[in-house]
């Protein structure tokens, strides 16, 4: 494994070795090293009453949790019974307890347990561990979030980017539609590619005519960044009170692989699911609050652009292999985005 180190100073750094995206090893590293640490989008509150399973990361992480919500009271639990790991529950449901299908085990909606049949005499139970783990987790804007082993909780990740969307107002979001993308590039090659506005003008010309590129403009934060894209003649941006005139779209990258896009019909939700490292899932969940606004802005034609992005980054994931190719530098102007994703991975990574 090689020893990643990006220069604070973009003017001086090099970008990430190729040998980051092709290394099995690292790409294996970083399932615990940066996921397991980090944050992954669970579902919005208003998709379940109950309890909902959902696996965090499916295909990478694959760690089943169970969301419970009773009122307007939300939890996240281990969906792993602690008797011979059966997973507990299948599929969303209303219940009062929940009950192990295997050997009827029984834990209460906070996962304390409750009861098992034929463990009479056994020593020292039950204790702690018959308990279901409680698992981190954060509940923002309605949107629900997760951690395996959080580096830092969920408002050190996101709080300083926040104050920038304090005018929106994510009420009255409808999940409409959920897409699967399979890209045939490693994951953070992706994530790169959105992380700068640079390429919109020689990779989405359509794009180009309602974004203002000469004021688009990146901010970077310690585990989160935002580029707000203006637009001519101007926008107005979904849910804000009072409307922001000019903005086309804001993009808000939760690192490591999390995407929250706000245009004016509403919020999509991208996630970038790691399967090899020549391989990824993008997720897209379209949260609509305002139909009347669907397909104007910068979101509207996002299977276009997404297909267009794909192309370069498959690219790209076929360039990163040639023996004439180690690492590049960065733009001062255009690149802080990718920059400080970079930085990220090498922090978690060392």
């Amino acid at each position: 494994m090689t020893d990643f180190f990006i220069d604070p100073d973009i003017r001086k750094a090099k970008t990430l070795p190729s040998s980051f995206y092709i290394d099995e090893r690292n790409f294996e590293l970083s399932k615990e090293k940066i996921f397991s640490r980090t944050w992954q989008f669970a579902c919005h509150t208003d998709e379940f009453d109950g309890l909902k399973p959902v696996t965090l990361l499916e295909g990478f992480l694959d760690e089943p949790v169970l969301l419970t919500k009773s009122g307007a009271q939300v939890g996240c639990l281990s969906n792993v019974c602690t008797h011979r790991g059966n997973i507990l529950v299948e599929e969303a449901c209303k219940a009062s307890l929940i009950r192990c299908g295997y050997h009827g085990r029984r834990f209460d909606l906070g996962g304390r347990f409750l009861s098992m049949p034929e463990f009479e005499g056994v020593e020292n139970f039950p204790s702690e561990d018959d308990d279901l783990r409680k698992v981190p987790f954060a509940v923002r804007g309605g949107f629900i979030f997760a951690s395996i082993d959080p580096v830092a909780s969920f408002k050190e990740f996101v709080d300083d980017a926040a104050t920038r969307l304090e005018d929106v107002e994510p009420d009255g979001l409808e999940l409409v539609s959920t897409r699967n993308y399979e890209v045939d590039a490693h994951w953070a090659l992706y994530c790169e590619n959105y992380l700068e506005g640079f390429h919109i003008p020689f990779v989405h010309k359509s794009l180009n005519e309602i974004v203002d590129y000469g004021t688009y403009t990146t901010e970077t934060f310690r585990y989160s960044s935002l580029q707000t894209a203006f637009s001519e003649p101007p926008a107005v941006a979904g849910g804000l009170t009072p409307p922001v005139h000019n903005i086309a779209g804001r993009y808000l990258f939760i690192f490591p692989n999390l995407m929250f896009n706000f245009y004016p019909w509403g919020i999509s939700v991208n996630i970038v699911r790691p399967v090899t490292p020549k391989k990824s899932v993008v997720e897209f969940l379209t949260y609509v609050s305002d139909e009347s606004k669907v397909g104007t802005g910068a979101g509207a034609d996002l299977d276009r652009v997404e297909h267009e992005d794909e192309a370069v980054v498959e690219s790209v994931q076929r360039g990163i292999r040639s023996r004439f190719y180690d690492h590049g530098r960065y733009s001062p102007t255009r690149e802080q985005g990718t920059h400080h994703f970079h930085r990220l991975i090498a922090e978690f990574m060392g």
